[in-house]
């Protein structure tokens, strides 16, 4: 399973931006997929998850600024930032909970992208 993620990049503070994720490769179901996200010198942390039922969960620090959505056709997360902070720089990372047609449950991640917020 491969996650591609796109978007993402320099936007200045109070701006908007938008990641969005695809997952390809031997996927019988999805169960979550969502954003991580790491700044200089800090832990990955929780940005939104959103599962196959819509149940969608997000950090305090994003809430009602950012919005997650899934297509579960193209097997793709969009998560939508606005009102954007400085705090909200990082490296974002794509995350999903896929299972094959023989396997469990397995965590996959992307490669990250890169999002700056400018003041």
């Amino acid at each position: 399973v491969q996650l591609q993620a796109s978007g993402g990049g320099l936007a200045q503070a109070g701006g908007s931006l938008r990641l969005s994720c695809a997952a390809s490769g031997s996927i019988f179901s999805i169960r979550s997929m969502g954003w991580y996200r790491q700044a200089p010198g800090k832990q990955r942390e929780l940005v939104a998850t959103i599962t196959s039922g819509e149940s969608a969960k997000f950090a305090d620090s994003v809430k009602g600024r950012f919005t997650i959505s899934r297509d579960y056709v193209q097997n793709t997360v969009t998560l939508q930032m606005n009102s954007l902070k400085s705090e909200d720089t990082a490296v974002y990372y794509c995350t999903a909970l896929v299972s094959g047609s023989y396997t469990d449950y397995t965590n996959y991640w992307g490669p990250g992208t890169q999002v700056t917020v400018s003041s």
